[in-house]
């Protein structure tokens, strides 16, 4: 099955309505996801409990009719229940894999930061690889693999900050915020009734909007948005200002270049255009710089909003015509 990139904003906006029949006043975190699921990439959700994290990503699985797995992560939680291990029957006397939680389409990691070091590396080749090893034996993950990980900034007893080459493996980072006011009644009304009424599940009465073979043809077509090479030399010299900034200990990765390109390329296609601007880059900047700045002193989100609207406001950005295909 193929699809034309003028194809991919309709697919994403059945998508997006979908997801919003559960998830209030959030669109652009919504069509960032989106577009991270399209980019290929991982999405780390990082905010206090109650805000919708495991709600959206449970929505975006239910919207698809594509497998779903959730992981609650825990201190005693073993990296072999991710990837899975080699049983041995007694009936057969031969050894069997049974997979583990990994082996899925999408993957919730719920509360990531509260399992050991040991069991989070369980996670670093399937994310970047798409595959697990187990007993020298490697094993191909389903294909789209997508990893939705949640984890509560505020509550940090008993837990283990990720450190920065889990924190690389994601594409984005983004935060959902609490709902106006407006919005909060909205969420009541819906979930738990009009008027003293009875409230349906939003949750449970989702629908899939769209299959696994039309998610894997947009993933395909978000490949052939077009990108100048200014726009790609635009998003290295971005990278390199995080490297040279004396706040920064350790700026933005080679692998940091390419998420932005490929999240550029996506949310750009869930615009139904065919090109990426600079403007572009600009805008989706920190939603992939932001967490892999570490500051000299730790990690500070604060500071590094500061130190990304001085960056992308003093590295110049492309104003040459190039084609537009």
């Amino acid at each position: 099955m193929t699809m034309t990139i003028q194809e991919i904003a309709p697919l994403a906006e059945r998508l997006c309505e979908n997801v919003e029949r559960v998830l209030i006043g959030k669109r652009r975190e919504i069509r960032l996801v989106l577009a991270a699921l399209l980019a290929g990439g991982h999405v780390l959700l990082e905010d206090v409990p109650g805000t919708g994290k495991t709600m959206l990503a449970k929505a975006l699985a239910r919207s698809v009719d594509i497998g779903f797995g959730r992981v609650q992560f825990t201190p005693d939680l073993l990296p072999s229940e991710l990837t899975g291990i080699n049983f041995y029957s007694p009936k057969t006397g031969e050894f069997s894999f049974r997979q583990g939680g990994l082996f899925t389409n999408i993957l919730l990691a719920d509360e990531i930061n509260r399992a050991t070091p040991r069991t989070q590396s369980g996670l670093l080749e399937s994310m970047e690889e798409r595959q697990v090893s187990v007993d020298g034996k490697t094993y191909a993950l389903p294909d789209p693999y997508f990893v939705i990980a949640t984890q509560n900034p505020v509550e940090t007893q008993g837990t283990f900050p990720l450190p920065e080459a889990q924190l690389d493996r994601f594409l984005i980072q983004i935060k959902l915020g609490y709902p106006d006011e407006d919005e909060s009644v909205q969420v009541l009304r819906r979930f738990i009734g009009d008027r003293g009424g009875a409230a349906a599940a939003p949750l449970t009465a989702l629908e899939p909007v769209c299959g696994t073979q039309d998610l894997l043809a947009a993933i395909d077509a978000t490949s052939r948005v077009f990108v100048h090479d200014e726009v790609f030399r635009y998003i290295v010299r971005l990278a390199e200002a995080t490297r040279a900034h004396e706040a920064v200990a350790l700026g933005v990765s080679t692998r940091g270049c390419i998420a932005l390109a490929r999240l550029v390329q996506a949310y750009v296609a869930l615009e139904g255009r065919a090109f990426a601007t600079p403007d572009d880059v600009k805008a989706l900047t920190p939603h992939v710089f932001t967490h892999r700045l570490l500051f000299r002193g730790g990690r500070q989100a604060a500071q590094a909003a500061r130190v990304l609207s001085e960056i992308t406001g003093r590295v110049a950005a492309p104003v040459e015509d190039w084609p537009r295909v």
